[in-house]
């Protein structure tokens, strides 16, 4: 590593020549060059580029201010929306769920969100409408947005049709056309996180074999 630039994620910080861990966890690395610490928790702390799903608590002049499940509420710019303008402001309700990415996390101040990707497009934040968000841990979230698809979602996927959308801050919002697919993927979902891959596959067979019975 000496010559090249690295990026330190959550549970790793720099301290002059040396890199300390500050969490229990897996040391994960991503192409090129950014190094964390994945852990399960309850309580997220949030990261630059992580997505999340978030709660509008109120609005502002400037900002609509989000709850993030982390430490301070996040702020979410009124002009921070794909072509956002002072005329084209969005009236969000307390309570609307939002898809949004964390732009800014520093420390002791409130994380800032965008609701556009990296090259301002709204690619697929915003608000999600109707469907059913529920709570886990920031490792079950990670599991579900891992790469290739986690066995969970894909064995649900072959036989289901529905929409997710999964915050790294620990919420999941699934919807589909039906109440009760909506009720199976999340119960499979919650049941996923202590098993093998082997293991949410059977899981999922057993409960859509329940519906058809």
């Amino acid at each position: 590593m000496t010559n090249q630039t690295i990026k330190l994620g959550g549970g790793l910080r720099q301290e002059s020549d040396a890199i300390s861990v500050m969490k229990a966890g897996k040391l994960r690395f991503s192409k090129p060059n950014k190094y964390w610490v994945e852990s399960s928790q309850k309580r997220y702390l949030p990261c630059v580029e992580d997505t999340v799903l978030g709660i509008v608590v109120d609005s502002k002049a400037e900002n609509f201010l989000v709850d993030i499940k982390g430490p301070a509420l996040a702020f979410l710019p009124v002009l921070a929306f794909e072509g956002g303008t002072r005329r084209n402001i969005p009236k969000f309700e307390g309570g609307t769920l939002l898809y949004v990415r964390v732009v800014k996390a520093n420390p002791g101040m409130n994380p800032e969100l965008s609701c556009t990707d990296a090259s301002g497009k709204a690619a697929e934040f915003g608000a999600l409408k109707d469907g059913y968000m529920f709570e886990c841990s920031t490792g079950l979230s990670r599991m579900l947005l891992s790469s290739p698809t986690c066995p969970v979602l894909e064995a649900l996927g072959n036989k289901l049709s529905f929409e997710i959308a999964v915050g790294l801050n620990g919420r999941v919002w699934v919807n589909a056309t039906s109440p009760s697919t909506v009720i199976i993927v999340a119960n499979a979902i919650m049941n996923s996180e202590t098993l093998s891959g082997v293991q949410q596959k059977i899981m999922v067979e057993k409960l859509l074999q329940k519906i058809q019975t």
